[in-house]
């Protein structure tokens, strides 16, 4: 389990960013298109980001792509590893009550 948390903590800080900036783009878009009476290309700007759109000038056509596949392996391991450790969390406590 020690190997896990140290993976995970090792992984956390090159997911965060990403996984924000994702969070804050597609919560603003949505939000600015509905609420804030922004059409689609006034709040275009914000997909851009959301998607990895701005890498393609540094990777090319597959810049977007990487984005989000590498952006979503990320989310999908750090729910993976927090959910272990929490179970495993979780089972600990319940062994020391039933003990």
């Amino acid at each position: 389990m020690a190997n896990l948390r140290k993976a995970h903590a090792t992984v956390a800080p090159l997911v965060l960013l990403p996984l924000v900036i994702t969070v804050f783009t597609g919560t603003s878009y949505r939000l600015l298109r509905d609420w804030g009476g922004l059409g689609r290309d006034q709040a275009h700007w914000l997909m851009v980001l959301h998607e990895g759109e701005w890498l393609r000038q540094w990777f090319g056509p597959n810049g977007e792509t990487v984005y989000v596949l590498l952006n979503g392996l990320g989310l999908l391991w750090m729910l993976a590893t927090g959910a272990s450790m929490a179970l495993d969390q979780l089972q600990r406590q319940l062994r020391k009550r039933t003990s």
